[in-house]
């Protein structure tokens, strides 16, 4: 059956602007069953209704070319599900209530891509971020869509192991180079100021991590693999002779034996990290689509929120989800 603005007066129907609804409805006559509606606005849905809202698999197409293609529960993303961002950007996997929330997958407009865990539309928990253009790749822990914690960079040549903060490594952590050499140190957060250089640009204090070290490159027995298993690690908290803790003790680890300093040759292969190398800090990481919504009827029109689509740092018209009644 179909049906336009069937259940609303001319006049009132002219302020809700509902559209039109092809498809099942119950005794109550509310939506319920499969259904195509087509909103005032341009935006399409076609799947499933439960009692007036969208429930189970279901497509809704914007006007502006994005697409969610999954599941629904009481009108709201929720399930398995994938959003294609009006950018060209993916995302894949878990939703919660209409928020990236569980494991998924996002692809970006550069090519990157975050394969991990997410909570309420943030990159939390485990994960790992691949760089398109360099092939380098973040393993570690996020929290709150930041680098935070025990994680690890690895590029072609080298590697970084160690703690992270607030997206920046800080502390004791170990850089481990192709040649078999290994180097341990400390990131430091030191103040920098940044712009400033005219009388219109005021300037900005912000913390740079800096790698500082007294130790001369040394040369391991085992070969260093680079491909991201973590098989020959060793935490860097323990280098020094740190105490382990009983399940540490009841579990086996790979082990590195320094057992003498690197070459002249060897040492002049180790690529010396600084503040501006890509030995992590300055990765940087594109931002998600964000506040990106479908367009709800619920507020007597179909209407547009402006908000920010974080991508590539434009600003996209974003619509609230139509929610049938």
């Amino acid at each position: 059956m179909s049906d336009f603005n069937s259940e609303l007066g001319d006049e009132e129907a002219s302020i809700t602007n509902m559209g039109e609804y092809e498809g099942d409805r119950n005794s109550k006559e509310e939506r319920h069953g499969k259904g195509r509606a087509t909103f005032m606005n341009g935006d399409v849905y076609d799947g499933y209704y439960e009692h007036g809202k969208r429930h189970g698999k279901g497509v809704y197409r914007f006007r502006n070319g994005a697409r969610y293609e999954g599941e629904y529960k009481f009108g709201k993303k929720d399930g398995h599900g994938k959003f294609i961002y009006p950018d060209g950007s993916v995302y894949e996997g878990d939703w919660s209530e209409n928020l990236r929330h569980g494991y998924g997958v996002y692809t970006y407009i550069n090519g990157d891509t975050y394969e991990g865990e997410w909570q309420y539309h943030k990159k939390h928990g485990q994960g790992v971020y691949t760089y398109q253009m360099t092939g380098a790749k973040y393993m570690g822990t996020y929290a709150n869509d930041k680098r935070e914690g025990a994680g690890e960079i690895i590029h072609r040549n080298h590697k970084y192991d160690g703690n992270f903060t607030l997206d920046n490594p800080e502390g004791r952590g170990r850089y481990m180079f192709e040649v078999n050499c290994q180097q341990y140190g400390t990131y430091n957060l030191v103040e920098k100021q940044q712009g400033g250089d005219t009388e219109e640009e005021e300037p900005v204090i912000i913390k740079v991590p800096v790698w500082s070290t007294s130790a001369k490159p040394t040369k391991v027995t085992s070969s260093i693999s680079f491909n991201g298993n973590g098989d020959d690690d060793e935490d860097p908290s323990k280098a020094d002779g740190g105490q382990q803790t009983d399940q540490d003790q009841n579990t086996i680890h790979p082990v590195t034996i320094v057992i003498e300093e690197a070459t002249p040759e060897e040492k002049d292969e180790v690529e010396q990290p600084t503040e501006k190398s890509n030995g992590g800090p300055v990765l940087t990481i594109a931002n998600d689509n964000v506040g990106y919504d479908e367009v709800d009827a619920n507020d007597d029109n179909d209407r547009d929120a402006d908000a920010e689509v974080e991508g590539e740092g434009e600003t996209e018209n974003v619509e609230e989800e139509n929610d049938e009644q």
